[in-house]
């Protein structure tokens, strides 16, 4: 099978109007593993209405400031939160949310997933509480009259007075609460930038430090590189793919697959994504201006296996059965084994 692992920009315009826009990925990469991304563009006043996506994802703010609500499924309670640039947010399936920009900058926030179960594998579908594309508008005036014990007047009124689908830009009269002080922030939102140091090139959650990936099955990264660094090769010990969106900076991957292949070779920039299949491995080179990219894997805890530094397996393997496997003399084999010493697989 030939496969297409290309780096690309979004493709596809869900929704662009006042307010902001939506844009997702439907490139073949995404839709053969079973993957999904979108990126949502507030700008100020920009609210994103209710609704619920058909897949767990996580959503990374990569510029501004942003008022969400959740409410969990049958729950009478929405958590009111800000989340801010850094700031990596869980959202289970089927739960109700809502986003909107209270400041003066866009807020850019990227989403990415995992579809296997969705409606349309390979694309996040979202399912609206009202507007155009609302569940108002499938259902009758008269059950809706039966339903909630209102007049045919208010259903009509009810259903039909938002007209505008997925983004509005709301006006100065209406006031969008914005109280931080949600005692349950830390159960919701883990903010990755501030982790990341001139030592630490990657920040992860998984369901050990953050307890709600175990319900949705994923995990994150977040990976800063410096200018002309690399970030060794590295695989997954387990059947979970890999998405990646370059958040800015660019650079060069090299994935390699089955029987040695090398699947691609190819320049990284900018507000591009790519995706790692399961096992196989990936080695990624910053430019000159470094490279930082958000990462998202199909495993609430996942462990990959290193190909360089003092945890891979090239320093774990006996000299023998190195000098046995490169066919080569003792000699080299001390040599490059010294060579692959470091405390990480950045270099």
């Amino acid at each position: 099978m030939e496969l297409d692992l290309a780096p690309q920009k979004a493709d596809t315009t869900v929704f662009e109007g006042e307010g902001g826009g939506y844009y997702a990925w439907t490139v073949p990469a995404v839709a053969e593993w079973r993957l999904g991304a979108g990126k949502l563009v507030l700008q100020p006043r920009g609210f994103a209405m209710p609704h619920y996506s058909d897949c767990a994802k996580i959503g990374y703010v990569i510029q501004g400031t942003c008022t969400v609500g959740l409410i969990t499924p049958n729950s009478p309670e929405e958590n009111i939160l800000i989340i801010k640039k850094g700031d990596a947010i869980p959202v289970p399936v089927g739960i109700f949310s809502w986003w909107f920009n209270g400041g003066d900058l866009d807020v850019i926030v990227i989403f990415l997933g995992e579809t296997s179960q969705s409606y349309n594998p390979g694309q996040i579908e979202y399912f609206f509480l009202t507007g155009a594309i609302g569940f108002l508008q499938g259902f009758s005036s008269e059950f809706i009259t039966k339903i909630y014990d209102i007049s045919e007047q208010d259903s009509i009124k009810l259903a039909k007075s938002q007209t505008n689908a997925l983004l509005l830009e709301l006006d100065d009269q209406i006031k969008i609460p914005d109280d931080d002080s949600n005692s349950n922030k830390e159960k919701f939102v883990f903010n990755l930038d501030n982790i990341l140091s001139s030592n630490i090139v990657t920040a992860e959650i998984t369901a050990d430090n953050f307890p709600l990936l175990e319900k949705i099955g994923l995990s994150a990264s977040l990976t800063r590189l410096q200018p002309n660094s690399a970030l060794g090769p590295s695989y997954s010990t387990d059947p979970s793919n890999r998405i990646f969106y370059v958040i800015k900076g660019s650079g060069t991957i090299q994935i390699v697959g089955l029987n040695g292949t090398q699947i691609l070779d190819a320049k990284v920039e900018q507000d591009q994504l790519f995706v790692v299949p399961k096992f196989f491995a990936i080695a990624q080179l910053a430019g000159d201006q470094g490279m930082e990219f958000f990462s998202v894997i199909t495993s609430s805890r996942p462990v990959f296996g290193q190909l360089f530094g003092n945890l891979s397996a090239w320093n774990a393997l006996s000299s023998s059965v190195l000098q046995a496997s490169l066919n080569v003399d003792s000699k080299f084999v001390e040599f490059f084994k010294s060579k692959n010493g470091g405390d990480n697989n950045n270099f």
